[in-house]
């Protein structure tokens, strides 16, 4: 059996390389790019903003189709934004710290621009490497999950890393692919059953990576501390501890960055971009947010629907509390996301969640061909 799972790994590696070039040749230079090299040269050159927007679009316009760069600058009427941040310094600097939060990731592309990477492929890279790394993980699960089904986890790995949300991720330049790879650790730590000082280094670099996932992690950390609570009736303040370092260092990269704010992110992407941030006050009231949901939800419906299958697959074969408990948190965390950002156009922005609901369903599949035993405190 060694064997076969050797040979079965050899030939993942060959089909992740090769669906990760494939991603490499439809990579798509879209308009979140100029937001992070901006941020990336921000870090080289504080002090001339100028520069930095300049320096922007020069080596994307280098690099990019030409229908990709005119998508990015925005030649259309309506692309007034887009039109202003190529040309208006003031206005593309104010969009920096919408990027700028996302620490860890801006980190990651700095590095690989530092290792002479251009700077676009420095975003893009980190997209397809994500990909490659994330099908590996993936297979590890798998195997975890059907150690005598090679084949089995073979064609799911393959199968998953097809779907149009994944290939679509490796393709941009966002940092859904790059934090995907830690949700999937994160679920191997779920399945081997680390201890809670590992999990909480894992939740760390979630937070560090992507501050937005500080529900995700928070959430966690809330549903172990009351479920050992109930188990054992004894208060872990291990877990208060670490709940109040993420909430901190949240704060912190909120603060430090000037993040416009939740009402600015939804004004802007939901009701009306502003060209420029600080001229226009924005108001949004609640009747503007419930049309706004009313609207997102019906698009939502696919999700919701499929959402619904995976947890009355768990909930129909587990009677495990702790399963149950886990893959609920994940489906929590997929409306919490859409509540706060309704981008029900895309996928990626909810699929980090989604898809651990669907390892968890394996994962109760699973026990019809073997005796695992996923720890109740991961």
């Amino acid at each position: 059996m060694k064997r076969e799972w050797k040979l079965s790994f050899l030939f993942i590696i060959s089909v992740l390389a090769l669906l990760t070039f494939w991603n490499y040749q439809n990579r798509v230079y879209d308009w979140d790019m100029p937001g992070y090299m901006g941020c990336m040269y921000t870090s080289e050159f504080p002090n001339s903003p100028d520069k930095v927007r300049i320096l922007t679009y020069e080596e994307i316009k280098k690099e990019a189709p030409a229908e990709h760069y005119t998508d990015i600058i925005g030649i259309k009427q309506w692309d007034i934004p887009r039109q202003y941040f190529v040309k208006n310094t003031q206005s593309f600097t104010e969009q920096l710290p919408y990027f700028q939060i996302k620490v860890g990731y801006i980190l990651v592309i700095t590095l690989f621009y530092k290792l002479g990477l251009s700077s676009p492929m420095a975003v893009l890279f980190t997209s397809l490497i994500s990909y490659f790394f994330s099908g590996i993980l993936l297979f590890y699960i798998l195997k975890l999950l059907f150690p005598k089904k090679y084949w089995l986890a073979v064609l799911l790995t393959i199968a998953a890393m097809l779907l149009p949300p994944m290939t679509y991720m490796s393709r941009v330049s966002t940092p859904d692919m790059f934090i995907f790879q830690f949700m999937l650790i994160f679920m191997i730590g779920l399945l081997k059953k680390w201890n809670q000082w590992a999990m909480f280094v894992l939740l760390f670099a979630i937070t560090f990576i992507r501050p937005d996932y500080i529900t995700f992690t928070l959430t966690y950390i809330i549903t172990v501390f009351f479920f050992r609570y109930f188990q054992e009736k004894k208060i872990d303040v291990s877990f208060i501890v670490q709940g109040t370092v993420l909430l901190v260092m949240y704060l912190a990269i909120i603060k430090l960055y000037h993040y416009p704010g939740w009402k600015d992110l939804f004004y802007d992407t939901f009701i009306d971009r502003r060209p420029i941030i600080s001229t226009h006050p924005i108001n949004v009231s609640l009747k503007d947010y419930l049309s706004i949901i009313y609207i997102k939800i019906i698009y939502f419906k696919k999700v919701t629907l499929s959402l619904a299958i995976m947890i009355g697959m768990i909930f129909w074969r587990s009677k495990d509390a702790w399963v149950r408990i886990i893959s609920v948190l994940f489906l929590v965390n997929v409306y919490i996301k859409f509540f706060f950002f309704p981008q029900s156009a895309a996928l990626r922005f909810f699929f980090p969640f989604i898809f651990p609901v669907f390892i968890m369903m394996l994962y109760v599949l699973s026990k019809k061909y073997n005796d695992l035993k996923l720890g109740k405190i991961a």
